[in-house]
């Protein structure tokens, strides 16, 4: 049989057939990269017996499960492309994203089942496959069962796609990230080397797989290395520390959103939870608040900071863990196969220190938007993409993340980043969220809003938040309000809705986002 060199699980079914590749928390399922490999073959075979071949699209529905690698490793062994689901999005949201990219298939979870029957039958989607963690005996399984080992294997390139992911669509329709096999392979180099992925780590997977934080950082990096990923069904704070003091599962990774590591540390048995074995645990797709690192760099964990996109691969620059301490808040410096610049809005090089947008180039870097052209160009400047994220480069070359351009607001003349407030939010231990957003105000233009959730049982005047940012910030970054609130509305990943806070606390006032 043979074998393409896309083909990660094949070759690892060689080099350590008996060694784990995925530990399924929800299930208790074991599989080796034996396993891995011949379950991915018999899936491509069932693939390409029912018509389903190179460039064809297969979507997944569903919550963290082993499918998701099984479902990636077939397309690299036949060129199938995989598309993952946000499964919290709403009916008429998958309904469009599945029209655009049109599957053949869909994978989904019994819990889906419903909604995935009528989105098959209204985007004319030819096969479905059903998971279920309660029965053994479902379709897709069966379709494993029926499927030879030796498919015909697709003659791929680094240009081929591996996958679409598409955006969160918060702010209009979604977009399908095209992710090419040259995405994940630069990825892994760009992240694995310097995290350490070797066939010994074992990483704990607790952010969603249709995302790439959960695909990617570090996942396939992991799996590409030859090691372990232990996939939790969904986050849960007291499930996913457990995991991490489990002495027979050995966790050495981590990945995580801020969000994450903050309710982590709020959870009782943080303290007391052993995290000794933790080598790395990374955080990103958001600034992460001081507190919060400060808490667990005190713990003995080395939390080193990143950034990245879905677009960039998502990795595009990584602090190295001797730097934790020394630089931040920053989130390193770029990775091995990536360029980066700071610019003006007139596209010239800002100087070291000088706040602009971030720009980067690479292999690892998207070629584009599913069929979306214009899109395409509009993300790009001159082979360059355009990120969106607001930064400035020190002396010594490494980057700090300050904000979205979209999050930033202007007060009486001044730049303001609402997530250099929420830093100084959360040095109150009285909060448990906080969010700026802000307002339209007739004298300053704009000021910011505070919207703040307390943890439980605790007190906090509005008078005593905007006092402590007094005597921490500059007047202009001072928020003019408070709001107090339950909880702040998240995405998938943890991070917060600025747009649904504006939408809420705005209404017809709030600001059209692009």
């Amino acid at each position: 049989m043979r074998v393409s060199y896309y083909d990660w699980s094949a070759y690892h079914a060689r080099q350590r057939p008996g060694e784990l590749a995925i530990i399924d928390l929800a299930t208790g399922r074991r599989l080796t990269h034996h396993d891995l490999n011949d379950r991915a073959a018999r899936l491509a075979s069932w693939l390409q017996a029912n018509g389903v071949g190179e460039g064809d699209r297969v979507a997944i529905l569903s919550p963290n499960c082993p499918e998701y690698f099984e479902l990636e490793f077939a397309g690299g062994k036949i060129g199938t492309i995989m598309v993952p689901l946000n499964w919290r999005l709403a009916e008429p949201e998958l309904d469009f994203i599945l029209k655009d990219c049109a599957p053949k298939v869909l994978i989904y979870d019994a819990a889906f089942r419903d909604m995935a029957t009528r989105l098959m039958a209204d985007c004319d989607i030819a096969h479905g496959l059903e998971l279920d963690i309660d029965d053994p005996a479902t379709n897709y399984e069966q379709a494993i069962a029926s499927g030879g080992s030796s498919p015909e294997i697709a003659d791929l390139g680094h240009e081929d796609l591996s996958m679409i992911m598409y955006t969160s669509g918060t702010t209009g329709r979604p977009k399908g990230a095209m992710i090419s096999h040259a995405m994940n392979f630069y990825n892994a180099v760009n992240i694995g080397m310097p995290s350490g992925c070797s066939p010994d780590t074992v990483q704990l997977v607790v952010l969603p797989l249709f995302h790439t934080g959960g695909m990617n950082c570090y996942a396939n990096p992991v799996l590409h290395a030859g090691g372990c990923v232990v996939l939790m069904r969904e986050f849960e704070p007291g499930g996913a520390l457990a995991a991490l003091g489990d002495t027979d599962l050995g966790v050495t990774h981590f990945f995580a959103v801020p969000a994450p590591y903050q309710f982590m540390m709020q959870h009782p048995d943080f303290a007391s939870t052993d995290l000794s074995r933790l080598e790395v645990a990374g955080v990103g797709g958001a600034p992460c608040a001081e507190p919060i690192l400060k808490d667990w760099i005190g713990r003995g964990v080395p939390l080193v900071q990143g950034w990245g996109m879905t677009e960039t691969g998502p990795t595009g620059t990584l602090l190295a863990a001797a730097d934790a301490e020394r630089k931040l808040g920053s989130a390193g410096q770029p990775v091995l196969h990536a360029e980066i610049r700071i610019i003006d809005d007139q596209g010239q090089d800002l100087p070291h220190g000088e706040k602009g947008e971030l720009i980067i180039r690479g292999p690892s870097v998207t070629p584009g938007y599913w069929n979306k052209p214009d899109a395409t160009a509009d993300a790009f400047m001159d082979g360059w993409l355009k990120t969106g994220d607001a930064a400035y480069m020190d002396d010594e070359g490494f980057i700090f993340i300050v904000d979205r351009w979209k999050d930033m607001y202007i007060s009486g003349g001044e730049n303001v980043y609402p997530a250099e407030v929420e830093n100084i939010l959360y040095e109150l231990p009285q909060i448990a969220e906080a969010a700026i957003i802000g307002v339209p105000d007739d004298r300053w233009g704009e000021t910011g809003m505070a919207i703040i959730a307390l943890k439980p049982g605790e007190e906090l005047s509005e008078q005593a938040v905007i006092e402590h940012c007094l005597k921490n910030l500059a007047k202009f970054k001072v928020p003019a309000s408070v709001v107090w609130v339950d909880a702040l509305p998240r995405n998938a990943t943890g991070k917060v809705l600025k747009w649904e806070l504006r939408t809420t606390h705005l209404g017809d006032d709030a600001p059209a986002i692009s």
